[in-house]
């Protein structure tokens, strides 16, 4: 139930960043402006993440076809993916943020950290694997 909680305040703070942000973009630079901004970065980043995502993809069809597990793929997926949604949310902060996930170099900092986040679950029998698979 905490992390609900902070999960609720972070989307709330992170949405009234993003107001502010559009409010102030929109007071120095002019309404139609931003709104158009908002709208190239959302088709821009559309395509960029269909880009990105259809090579991970690949990527993973080819690990798979080698009978390798494709760890990274999945997490490059992940990346792409998330960053794909907060493109197309409407906001400075959350298409800075997508755009970070989305180029290779910046998403390979973050799949670092989410592969020590994750092993520290692990560690800590935070994180249970479960395998359906039958004898």
């Amino acid at each position: 139930m905490q992390m609900f909680r902070i999960g609720m305040l972070m989307v709330l703070v992170v949405a009234m960043i993003e107001i502010w942000g559009l409010v102030a973009a929109g007071n120095w630079i002019g309404p139609l402006p931003t709104i158009g901004m908002v709208i190239g970065s959302s088709l821009i980043g559309a395509w960029f993440a269909r880009k990105q995502g259809l090579a991970v993809i690949r990527l993973a069809k080819v690990q798979l076809d080698h009978r390798q597990i494709p760890g990274e793929a999945i997490i490059d997926g992940i990346c792409i993916l998330f960053g794909g949604l907060l493109l197309i949310m409407p906001g400075f902060l959350t298409d800075s943020v997508g755009i970070l996930l989305l180029i290779p170099l910046t998403r390979g900092i973050v799949k670092i950290l989410a592969k020590q986040k994750l092993l520290s679950w692990i560690q800590n029998g935070k994180f249970t694997w479960i395998d359906r698979r039958t004898p």
